[in-house]
C-alpha cells in the first residue's frame, strides 16, 4: 500500500534541497508526495530559525493539523530543520501533537523515526550535538548530511538544482543562530560534489547553484592537497550538460582574487554574485561581528569589478540592528547608492535566542523606526533596479526557460501561447510570451520593457531571406 506524505518548507535553498533529499529518501520507503495536508499519513515542516516570523509560520501551519491528529492519531506529524535543532524537545510544549523533531543532521533518519512512533515508542526527538557538547570531531560528524539522495520533482524547474558543497558556519556573527543550528563549517569531498554534479547532469540538470553558508569560503583537504571553490569551479566546468554553475551565499573577505578570475575565465560560471554587506556602518558591522569592515568590502568589490565588470551583486541588509542610530542607517543607503545593487534582501533585526546579540546587547531600536528603515531602503533599492534595468531594453539576452510565469499560473492560462519565465546568465528574471515546449531550453529574447523586477521581451528571430541557386 503506497504511503502519502505531505511536505512544507519555509527558509533558505538550503531548506529547500534538504526537503529534496527527504522526500528522495521516503520515496525509497513507498511514499508519494500528496499537496493536501487532509490525504497524508506524514506531515513534515521543514523550518527556519532565521526570524521570528519563519517559527511562527511553523507553527501557525503545524497548528491547522491539530485537528487532522485528534482526528486520525495515526497519522505523524513532525517538525524538522533549524527550528528543531535549535528549540528540540520545547517545540512540545508549545505543539504536543507532534510526534518528531529532527535537526537538518538527522534527516537521513526519517524514516526510522515515522516506525518507531507507528510502532508506539512515542514523540521522538533526534537532533545534533552543541558546539560545546563534545569533541569537535563527534560535533561535526552529527551535523553531516545525505546528499547524494535527489528527486528531480522536487525541485522548482527540472532543470535547476542545488548542490550542497558546505555545510555549517564559523563566523558566529552576533544576531545569527546558523552556527548553532547548521554546525561548525566543513567542507565536503570534491569527489562526492562531483559525482552529485554528474548525477544531477543525468537527470537533465542544465544550471547548477553551489551552496553554502559562506560558500566562497569552500575548502577540503586530503592527501596533501587542498581544494577550494576556484579548483572545484573548474572540476564542474566539464561536466557535459551542465550549462550554468552559480554559487551563493558569499562572504566577503574570501572573494579573492583567484576565484574571481576562475568565474571570469569559464563560461559557464554565472557573472552573478551575492556578498551581503548587512551595514554601511564599521561601528554596526563591528556590533554584528562581522570580521570586516566597509574599506574591506569596498576592495573586495574593486576585485570584482576588476576582474568582472559587468558582475551583477546582490546584497543582504539588516535594519534596526542594536544601537543603530539614524546616521548610520544612513551609512546603508549611501552604500545601497554607491554600488546600485542588482537587487537587496532587506530584514528587519529580529532577536533570536541563544545569540550573542541576544544576550549582550539591546534591542533598543522601536518597531516603527525599524518599518521606516526597511521600507526607506527597500523603495531606494527599487528604485535603482528601475533605472539600471532600462539598460536592457532593445538587447537581446539568453534566457534558461524555466516554465510558465506565476502570473500564467495564477490565472490558469491553458492556450498554446502562455506566458513564460527564465533567467539571464546574470539572474535576471525575464518573461516573455511562449509556450511550454520551451521549458529547460537557452532562449534568445529580445527585451522591449523593463520593470523593476523584470524584464519583458519577445522571441529573437532570425530572418531568413530567399536564396539564389544557380543551375548549372
Amino acid at each position: 500500500m503506497t504511503k502519502r506524505l505531505y511536505i512544507e518548507t519555509v527558509g533558505c535553498q538550503m531548506n529547500v534541497l534538504d526537503s529534496e533529499m527527504v522526500v528522495a529518501n521516503l520515496r525509497q520507503h513507498g511514499y508519494e508526495v500528496v499537496q493536501s495536508t487532509e490525504d497524508a499519513d506524514v506531515l513534515l515542516y521543514n523550518s527556519c530559525s532565521v526570524r521570528q516570523m519563519a517559527e511562527e509560520k511553523i507553527y501557525s501551519a503545524v497548528g491547522e493539523v491539530k485537528r487532522i491528529k485528534e482526528a486520525h492519531p495515526d497519522r505523524v506529524v513532525g517538525i524538522m530543520g533549524c527550528m528543531a535543532q535549535k528549540d528540540q524537545a520545547k517545540i512540545f510544549d508549545r505543539a504536543p501533537h507532534v510526534d518528531l523533531v529532527i535537526g537538518p543532521g538527522q534527516l537521513h533518519q526519517i524514516p526510522d523515526l515515522i516506525q518507531q512512533v507507528r510502532a508506539g515508542a512515542g514523540p521522538q526527538v533526534m537532533v545534533s550535538l552543541g558546539r560545546k557538547e563534545g569533541s569537535q570531531a563527534d560535533i561535526r560528524r552529527s551535523h553531516e548530511t545525505f546528499d547524494p539522495l535527489r528527486d528531480p520533482s522536487m525541485r522548482p524547474t527540472p532543470f535547476q538544482a542545488y548542490l550542497r558543497i558546505q555545510i555549517g558556519c564559523d563566523k558566529f556573527c552576533t544576531y545569527c543562530v546558523v552556527p548553532m543550528t547548521r554546525g561548525p563549517e566543513q567542507g565536503r569531498r570534491p569527489a562526492d560534489i562531483l559525482l552529485e554534479a554528474q548525477t544531477l547532469a543525468d537527470q537533465g540538470c542544465k544550471e547548477i547553484t553551489l551552496l553554502g553558508q559562506t560558500v566562497n569560503s569552500y575548502k577540503y583537504s586530503e592527501d596533501g592537497t587542498t581544494t577550494r571553490l576556484a579548483d572545484l569551479l573548474r572540476s564542474l566546468h566539464e561536466i557535459d550538460g551542465i550549462e550554468r554553475l552559480k554559487f551563493v551565499t558569499n562572504y566577503p573577505k574570501d572573494m579573492t582574487e583567484d576565484l574571481l578570475r576562475t568565474v571570469h575565465e569559464l563560461p559557464k560560471c554565472s557573472p552573478y554574485l551575492h556578498v551581503p554587506a548587512q551595514s554601511g556602518s564599521d561601528e554596526v558591522l563591528k556590533r554584528m561581528k562581522r570580521g570586516y569592515t566597509i574599506a574591506d568590502y569596498r576592495a573586495m568589490m574593486e576585485r570584482i569589478h576588476k576582474f568582472l565588470p559587468e558582475a551583477s551583486v546582490s546584497s543582504d541588509f539588516i535594519v534596526g540592528f542594536c544601537g543603530e542610530t539614524e546616521e548610520q542607517f544612513q551609512m546603508t543607503m549611501d552604500l545601497v547608492r554607491e554600488y546600485r545593487y542588482k537587487n537587496s534582501f532587506i530584514f528587519q533585526y529580529s532577536v533570536r535566542e541563544g545569540t550573542v546579540a541576544n544576550q549582550r546587547l539591546e534591542d533598543d531600536i522601536p518597531l516603527d523606526v525599524k518599518k521606516r528603515r526597511n521600507n526607506d531602503l527597500l523603495n531606494l533599492q527599487n528604485e535603482i533596479c528601475l533605472e539600471d534595468n532600462q539598460r536592457f531594453v532593445g538587447e537581446t539576452v539568453q534566457v534558461l526557460v524555466e516554465g510558465p510565469s506565476k502570473k500564467a499560473i495564477k490565472n490558469g492560462d491553458d492556450g498554446p501561447v502562455v506566458q513564460m519565465t527564465g533567467r539571464t546568465h546574470c539572474d535576471r528574471i525575464v518573461v516573455f510570451d511562449g509556450n511550454r515546449r520551451q521549458a529547460g531550453q537557452m532562449m534568445d529574447i529580445v527585451v522591449r520593457e523593463a520593470l523593476c523586477h523584470t524584464l519583458i521581451g519577445t522571441v529573437h528571430t532570425k530572418h531568413l531571406g530567399p536564396q539564389v541557386f544557380q543551375l548549372a
